[in-house]
């Protein structure tokens, strides 16, 4: 069934610019874009029941391309630590309660409706070893209508007793989870998900990276986010040239899609095998600042065509609200400037379409109003920033820069309106 909305409609289809369709139609059948016109002729539906939103912006949804959900409790606390003590100290003790499914299941609420609030309608998303809090992690995801990637981590080195799994036991785990979700078009799908080089033997990475192949499955992890984890790493796989040639080896590093979080210190040979397997980088730019890491080249990325999306990272990153994190980026970028003016820094447009198109890729066709494109799209009324005074890019920057959630009136998912998720105390 085709559906026209009317708004004022912005998304990027390239980054260096914004498509901005004043007062604009657009037209949408299962879930699909159709097409976006300034009129309703132009689009071919005339006589089609349209649905107006009036003076509000329509853009595209958020996409969260990395994220610990399990450690949504955590957040905004213990931001005064690096990362390999905040992890031993803060997370690892959180995340084992997540044996717990009842635990689970009202943290996981929690987490979900804070991501629906922001608009954040994909994501890829750690949970912890545990299968069974995955499994009610992914359900819940389905029960929202939000999409998602979702990982059971694996770990069975350097970490606590509740967290070790053996290598059989994460196989048998994952391979239960892909045979409940692993089916072709769905909105909530596994995706393999070795924590770090230091938390997995070689066993454990090799198991994973055949899982990956096997059943076609998507790999998310950790890459050169700490300078004490880059050398921990380069202990623990002497025959690796880089971090990133470590999962290399074991199958992990673009033989299927992959994403790595972080890649603050990647360059030289690292950065050319995330180029040659076209890796895509998750910036996470709170994470980076508060666990002291660094500032991730995110114009090298760009420049040189890696695919790119932004992270929230909680509880390493402090905030779930995607918007921010377009901010941030920016202003991780302009940092850089300032120690090479050869390099750059993000502009709205570009930084925009890292969050949409470019991350959305990921998923498939998301994250703009091509037609083609599945239908993730906000609507935002900005009556309260005094929109009058403003062009409709401005108005789009100022929601960005100082709006909230409170602003945003209607979230959809692959067509579906998506309503207010269900929370328990």
């Amino acid at each position: 069934m085709k559906k026209v909305y009317k708004a004022h409609i912005l998304f990027t289809k390239e980054k260096d610019r914004f498509e901005v369709f004043e007062n604009g139609y657009i037209a949408v059948e299962n879930g699909i874009v159709a097409g976006v016109a300034s009129n309703l002729k132009d689009l071919g539906c005339e006589g089609a029941e349209v649905i107006d939103f009036g003076d509000k912006l329509l853009i595209p949804a958020m996409n969260d391309m990395h994220v610990h959900a399990p450690q949504v409790h955590n957040q905004g606390v213990a931001m005064d630590l690096e990362l390999l003590p905040w992890l031993q100290n803060y997370t690892f003790p959180e995340e084992s309660k997540y044996a717990d499914i009842h635990y689970a299941e009202r943290m996981y609420r929690r987490f979900l409706h804070t991501q629906w609030l922001f608009g954040t309608m994909r994501s890829v998303v750690f949970g912890t070893v545990h299968t069974d809090s995955t499994r009610v992690l992914m359900k819940l995801y389905q029960e929202a209508g939000m999409g998602a990637l979702v990982g059971k981590v694996a770990m069975n080195r350097n970490c606590p007793d509740a967290l070790c799994e053996d290598v059989e036991a994460a196989v048998e785990g994952n391979q239960m989870l892909i045979a409940e979700f692993n089916k072709p078009g769905a909105l909530v799908r596994p995706i393999i998900t070795p924590r770090f080089v230091p938390s997995c033997t070689p066993e454990l990475l090799k198991a994973c990276g055949q899982l990956a192949t096997t059943y076609h499955l998507p790999v998310q992890s950790h890459l050169s986010e700490n300078t004490s984890e880059i050398a921990w790493v380069a202990e623990l796989e002497k025959e690796s040239t880089s971090y990133g040639d470590a999962y290399n080896r074991y199958g992990l590093f673009g033989q299927t899609p992959t994403i790595m979080a972080h890649c603050v210190w990647t360059n030289g040979s690292e950065l050319e095998l995330m180029k040659k397997n076209k890796v895509m980088v998750a910036h996470c730019p709170t994470s980076n600042f508060n666990l002291s890491s660094g500032l991730a080249p995110v114009r090298t990325f760009l420049d040189d065509g890696l695919p790119i999306g932004l992270g929230s990272d909680i509880s390493g990153g402090h905030d779930l609200n995607m918007f921010r994190m377009l901010v941030y980026a920016i202003q991780v970028s302009k940092m850089h400037y300032q120690q090479d003016k050869s390099k750059a820094f993000l502009t709205l447009p570009e930084i925009f379409w890292i969050a949409t198109k470019s991350a959305g890729s990921f998923f498939g066709k998301v994250g703009s109003f091509e037609p083609g494109y599945e239908f993730d799209a906000l609507v935002i009324d900005d009556s309260v920033l005094y929109p009058a005074e403003y062009s409709l890019l401005h108005r789009l920057e100022r929601f960005i820069y100082v709006g909230d959630d409170r602003q945003i009136l209607h979230r959809f998912c692959r067509g579906e309106e998506v309503p207010e998720p269900k929370v328990i105390p």
